[in-house]
């Protein structure tokens, strides 16, 4: 079994969403320097609405987080859409186009940041994510319920976030493809390793969060 960290990002804020920037390279370093550290064996590279890969002696997993019309898919596999339009797609035709491009779709922090739920978009997995450690109860039964797989990614945006949460999976190689076929075979198993840390944090991630979301509704 490997242990893959399925969503992180090359950057520590959203600024200038939607393509690369000069920081996404020492990003990459930091992150996979930080997922090397921790002993995993591969960390997919989530941006939001934006693909970024380079070569590194550490595996990475191309992906990208999509921003539907409804919340955050992660998309992750061989050739996820290289730059998407925040809000244009709706889930259905999201997760249609990771399908296309060979990769596996999962619904993103399910209890934050959007209603995916109420989509009837065909998810792969179901994620676990490591910035909301008050939802992981929640998350492992809506997994259960939906009989779906349950796979765990930090969401990391710092390096030392890489790794709080990932994924067991079962592939001889951490390769794209092996990657997502796990995920679409559910040959995977989610980890959470939140300490004290993590969870003072999660306080201060909601309450940013909270204040986002009020500031939309204005």
């Amino acid at each position: 079994m490997l242990a893959v960290d399925l969503h992180a990002h090359t950057r520590f804020f959203h600024a200038r969403p939607g393509r690369p920037t000069w920081y996404d390279a020492l990003g990459l370093d930091l992150l996979t320097a930080a997922a090397e550290w921790r002993e995993l064996d591969a960390v997919a590279v989530t941006n939001h609405d934006y693909a970024y890969s380079a070569d590194r002696s550490f595996p990475t997993v191309p992906g990208v987080e999509i921003s539907t019309t409804l919340g955050h898919l992660v998309v992750v596999g061989p050739d996820p859409p290289s730059r998407t339009t925040p809000g244009e797609l709706e889930p259905e035709a999201a997760v249609e186009l990771a399908h296309e491009r060979g990769c596996a779709a999962i619904l993103a922090h399910p209890y934050r940041n959007g209603t995916l739920l109420e989509s009837d978009a065909p998810f792969d997995a179901i994620e676990l994510n490591g910035k909301n450690p008050e939802h992981v109860v929640q998350t492992r039964e809506l997994a259960d319920r939906l009989e779906l797989p349950l796979v765990g990614g930090s969401d990391a945006h710092f390096p030392f976030e890489v790794g709080r949460a990932y994924t067991r999976v079962d592939a001889d190689a951490p390769t794209p493809e092996a990657v997502a076929d796990a995920i679409r075979e559910g040959d995977v198993e989610a980890v959470v390793k939140l300490g004290r840390a993590h969870e003072l944090l999660d306080k201060v991630y909601n309450e940013v969060h909270r204040r986002k979301a009020t500031m939309r509704r204005r």
